[in-house]
């Protein structure tokens, strides 16, 4: 079952990256902030992984006999 807390860490670290993305981008490091922001895709990414892995070991247990 998708946990509800999942959902607003994956929100939280989105808005997150939003905010570091843009105070680097108005003190002119526009380099580190698509650094920055690349980073935070790719560990939204792994969150998003894991609950799929999850979502794909318990339909293998249903079906198990």
């Amino acid at each position: 079952m998708l946990d509800i807390n999942m959902l607003f860490k994956i929100a939280a670290a989105g808005i997150l990256i939003i905010i570091i993305e843009k105070v680097l981008k108005s003190s002119g490091k526009e380099d580190i902030s698509t650094l920055t922001n690349i980073a935070g895709v790719v560990i939204i990414l792994l969150m998003i992984i894991n609950l799929i892995s999850k979502l794909f070991d318990s339909i293998k247990t249903m079906f198990m006999f």
